[in-house]
């Protein structure tokens, strides 16, 4: 059901570096005053780099296709394969890369808050 207030995203590919993508699903505000979900699919080629960012909020992650290891800092590095999930915490770097012979996806959903970019770079 759409409303006049519904934000969901047209479904845009970026790129955000060579072999990996980001399409928005969806993007809605939440019943927590100055927190909204961003919803979207992440594609990762062999060949992509692991770029090491943050968000703003909780990152629920859920594998759809392929073998991607995740490094979490503070966590021992952990490949997960398609139907696994992981949650990454609020603020904490983290970067992906493909360790399978195909594309990777997620279904990344993050809950995070409103007006702060959803991806910041990490050293």
């Amino acid at each position: 059901m759409s409303t006049s207030d519904d934000h969901s995203a047209t479904a845009e590919r970026v790129q955000f570096a060579p072999g990996l993508w980001r399409t928005d699903l969806q993007r809605q505000d939440l019943s927590i005053p100055g927190r909204e979900v961003i919803q979207s699919r992440v594609d990762i080629d062999p060949q992509a780099p692991a770029v090491k960012h943050t968000h703003p909020g909780e990152e629920i992650i859920y594998v759809l296709d392929g073998s991607l290891e995740y490094q979490v800092e503070g966590q021992p590095t952990r490949t997960y394969h398609a139907g696994d999930a992981l949650t990454v915490p609020a603020g904490v770097v983290h970067a992906v890369r493909n360790v399978g012979s195909g594309t990777g996806s997620v279904l990344a959903t993050d809950v995070v808050e409103k007006g702060k970019p959803l991806l910041t770079p990490a050293e």
